[in-house]
């Protein structure tokens, strides 16, 4: 057995918990990674994981040969790329997570300006506004809107986008204009929602933040479809500046409660914990922070 491949196997399947989620990953059988785990375990003689029918722990011994492994993985790594990075420019394939309406409004441009520059780079994309698991998916970097980072969480700030609120000025003239948001429980609202459970908005006045229940008929888990509600004239909405911009320009809709928004969300490049940054993921994210910033 090829013990640089188990340790590698192994490596896997410690941060995924899951014997099948790598599989999956390798498209290979899940016996396949049974077997390299249990042949690397007769080799060490020493227990590396112990299995239940619903998760995987890792013994003491497992805990501390993971470690040193990620320390070899690593240096591999580094060594092969500086190598590679010297002869020839990025090359293999990058998984990439994105979020659903900034991904195919936002990224997909510059993806492709990136795909001419480096025709060697493979690009696999899964649009999703889920959060992801980076590691249990293989997953090299995912671009992610938030102002709640994991404290877990390895980033690169990219930008930031304003979250607006935003009413069509029929709707505005037949209902009339919140002042305030706590004004919104009068109003039908249009919610974002991934869970399509009641939402809460969130609102600053007086250097503190704020709830505000909100109701309405309307809630999906696009932002674009409450855009077109809105500008429809069925109620109010809040939505990131990147998809609300369109409807602006075209004066559909317009801004309202400017003086109570939030700070701006971060768009970041989140990457997997523990794990080198291949160069061709360096060169991507470099990218889309100068195509952000511009």
């Amino acid at each position: 057995m090829d013990k640089f491949n188990a340790m590698q196997v192994f490596v896997r399947v410690a941060e995924a918990g899951s014997f099948t989620a790598v599989a999956n990953q390798q498209n290979v059988a899940r016996s396949m990674i049974t077997r390299q785990i249990a042949g690397l375990e007769k080799q060490l003689g020493s227990k590396l994981i112990v299995r239940s029918t619903r998760s995987l722990t890792l013994t003491t011994a497992g805990a501390a040969y993971l470690e040193r492994c990620r320390v070899i993985l690593n240096m591999v790594d580094a060594a092969e790329t500086s190598l590679s990075e010297e002869k020839v420019e990025p090359r293999g394939r990058i998984r990439l997570g994105l979020p659903l309406s900034f991904g195919l409004q936002r990224l997909m441009p510059t993806l492709a300006e990136f795909s001419k520059l480096h025709p060697h780079i493979q690009l696999s994309m899964d649009f999703s506004d889920r959060r992801s698991n980076l590691i249990e998916e293989g997953i090299d970097v995912s671009i992610r809107i938030t102002a709640n980072l994991d404290p877990s969480d390895i980033v690169r700030k990219l930008g930031a986008c304003k979250i607006l609120t935003l009413a069509s000025p029929d709707y505005l003239a037949q209902h009339g204009t919140p002042k305030h948001p706590r004004d919104l429980q009068n109003h039908e609202c249009l919610a974002y929602s991934m869970d399509m459970k009641p939402a809460n908005w969130i609102y600053e006045a007086g250097g503190s933040n704020f709830n505000v229940p909100i109701r309405g008929r309307m809630m999906a888990n696009n932002g674009e479809a409450l855009m077109k509600a809105t500008a429809a004239g069925i109620g109010i909405t809040r939505q990131p500046d990147f998809i609300a911009q369109p409807f602006l320009d075209a004066g559909e809709v317009v801004e309202i409660l400017k003086k109570f928004a939030m700070d701006p969300l971060g768009i970041y490049a989140v990457l997997p914990s523990n794990r080198y940054i291949p160069h061709r993921v360096s060169v991507l994210i470099e990218y889309l922070s100068a195509a952000l910033k511009s």
